[in-house]
Order: structure tokens, then C-alpha cells, then sequence
């Protein structure tokens, strides 16, 4: 008898993600000045973890391996982005907003039919993507059932208007 494929529980989920960076307060600047992340604790002087709502951390930050260090090279193996799902359009519209006034600059900004992304780089140059999801009723299927993702350019205006509803 065959056993069946494994596959993980539908409750599973990334708990954190934990960046090397290469000076401590100027990560924690950018993450929780400017993305509105809060502090949880410190651990010693070299590691920080920073969480939304009270989590015990979503993301951990260090300097155990690469205080003063440089970038890790764009085209290399390793951590492509952190990904930042927000709850509502409109909340997603409101960091955009507060992005443009601190004038951060984006990367990228993609329409990709299951969600709206705006991509962006942190001091070391890691990805973070900051995005919500459609509700799952709306996303794009094939004739197969399967999903239909693509990436379109994400009209910036139309999500500044989210503001105004």
C-alpha cells in the first residue's frame, strides 16, 4: 500500500524571521520608526526582537555575525525577501502613505492578483516586501481550478484612495 503524500497542517504558519544586520540601531530605526514595528527585548547589545500586536517577535535582528559588515551580494544565495502581510487594504495604503512622507524609496510595487505588494529594501539591502491579501473567494483561477498568479504593476493611486473610503 502506497502511503499518502505528507503534507503540513493548514493552521501551519511562519512564526519569524531572524535578519543579520550590521548595525543593530539603525535596523531597529528603520523597522520600528519607520515601518511601525515595537520592541520587545533586547538580548545583550547585538540582537533585538521586534514584533506588531504584542507577538513575542516576528522579526529578530543581530549582529552576532556581521556587525559593520557590508550588504550580502544581490546575486547570491540566501534570503530573497521578508514578507509582511497586512490585514487590510487600507492598512497596507496607510505605511505606503507614511513610506512616500518619509520619502523611503520602493523597489518595486505589484499587482499579483491573490495581493497588492510594495517592495522596498531595509539599511542592509534586504527585501521586504509589505503586502495584503485579496479575500480568497477573489483570487484568479485557471479552467483547471488552479491558482492564476501573475505580476502587473500596482497603481499606486488607486491604493492612496483606499485612504478616502
Amino acid at each position: 500500500m502506497e502511503e499518502p503524500k505528507f503534507t503540513l497542517p493548514a493552521q501551519t504558519r511562519i512564526g519569524h524571521v531572524h535578519l543579520k544586520v550590521s548595525n543593530l540601531q539603525r535596523a531597529l530605526d528603520f523597522y520600528c520608526d519607520k515601518l511601525g514595528f515595537e520592541l520587545t527585548t533586547t538580548y545583550g547589545s547585538q540582537a533585538a526582537f521586534i514584533s506588531a500586536g504584542g507577538y513575542h517577535h516576528h522579526i529578530g535582528l543581530n549582529t552576532w555575525y556581521s556587525e559593520g559588515l557590508g550588504s550580502a551580494p544581490q546575486r547570491s544565495v540566501g534570503l530573497f525577501h521578508t514578507a509582511i502581510l497586512f490585514p487590510t487594504r487600507k492598512d497596507l495604503a496607510t505605511i505606503y502613505y507614511r513610506l512616500l512622507k518619509l520619502n523611503y524609496p520602493l523597489t518595486g510595487a505589484s499587482d499579483h492578483g491573490v495581493s497588492e505588494a510594495l517592495y522596498l529594501n531595509d539599511p542592509d539591502g534586504n527585501g521586504v516586501e509589505l503586502y495584503w491579501d485579496r479575500p480568497q473567494d477573489q483570487w484568479p483561477k485557471n479552467d483547471d481550478g488552479s491558482l492564476n498568479m501573475y505580476t502587473n504593476p500596482l497603481d499606486l493611486n488607486n491604493l492612496l484612495d483606499e485612504l478616502n473610503r
